[in-house]
């Protein structure tokens, strides 16, 4: 009570002339129509800036919101089609199995942990066993090549990154069809190495590079990235410098692809490997 009473003899002077001004201010708004209708009319502009400011605030904090539902049917709609697609191509299949012609699922999940600086580097999703992830489904971010689900527990799996030294990939280049094995070189989070393209074969930069699904574990066509830099060494094969799509800086909700058909491939194709 005496700091409140200290303050009001301390400022005494500014109070009475901000009391005066308020009520010259509301005599002057209150007996002239004029000035009362400016006052009325800035009184609801400054309202509706606040009001403005106020809903894009609220779009901005629901926008993670947006992002996981249209996650969500983005991939409801390539689950459809790829069921649709399969419908087309094998129309004397069965009718009793409904999933028979599916050959991919999608799945969406959330980027709980990563890592960029190691030479062998993972990233942990908050989705496991218990939704539907398993072992070897493959994992896209922004439609381009993330990495392939190593481990799985009950809510959560651990993904091996582009970015280790251990990942390997069936790529090829797009506008010639030429494949071969990309892998990171441990240099760099933005480059990798396709290897194996034959050096009489015609390349240039920013030719696409994309997968061959020749592994059973990613779909035909997702792509890697684009050659930055190719040279020829001494061997017959290029080196050739792939630039990712993929940016492992921003990495947050990422896509998870589950080949159904993978379990059968891979069994017929074991007594010839």
């Amino acid at each position: 009570m005496r700091n409140l009473l200290n303050f009001i003899i301390k400022y005494n002077n500014l109070i009475i002339f901000l009391i005066l001004e308020g009520i010259a201010f509301f005599l002057l708004s209150t007996g002239n129509s004029y000035h009362n209708t400016r006052v009325v009319k800035g009184t609801r502009g400054l309202t509706n800036r606040i009001e403005l400011r106020i809903s894009n605030a609220r779009s901005y904090f629901q926008l993670r919101e947006i992002g996981q539902d249209l996650a969500k049917e983005n991939m409801m709609l390539k689950n459809e089609i790829e069921r649709l697609g399969r419908n087309e191509d094998q129309p004397f299949s069965p009718l009793a199995d409904s999933v028979y012609k599916q050959k991919y699922i999608w799945s969406t999940a959330e980027v709980v942990n990563n890592s960029l600086k190691r030479q062998k580097n993972f990233f942990t999703l908050n989705k496991g066993e218990l939704q539907g992830l398993a072992v070897d489904m493959a994992v896209t971010a922004n439609d381009a090549v993330a990495g392939v689900i190593v481990g799985c527990s009950r809510n959560f799996s651990v993904v091996m990154s582009l970015l280790n030294l251990d990942f390997r990939l069936s790529s090829r280049i797009k506008s010639n069809g030429y494949f071969g094995s990309l892998s990171w070189d441990g240099t760099d989070h933005m480059h990798a190495v396709l290897s194996e393209i034959p050096q009489h074969v015609t390349i240039n930069i920013g030719d696409t590079v994309e997968t061959t699904g020749y592994s059973a574990v990613f779909p035909e066509g997702i792509m890697v990235g684009t050659i930055s830099e190719f040279e020829k060494t001494g061997s017959d094969f290029y080196r050739i410098t792939v630039l990712l799509k993929t940016d492992f800086r921003k990495l947050h909700y990422v896509n998870v692809i589950g080949n159904l058909q993978k379990s059968e491939q891979l069994e017929l194709e074991k007594p010839y490997q």
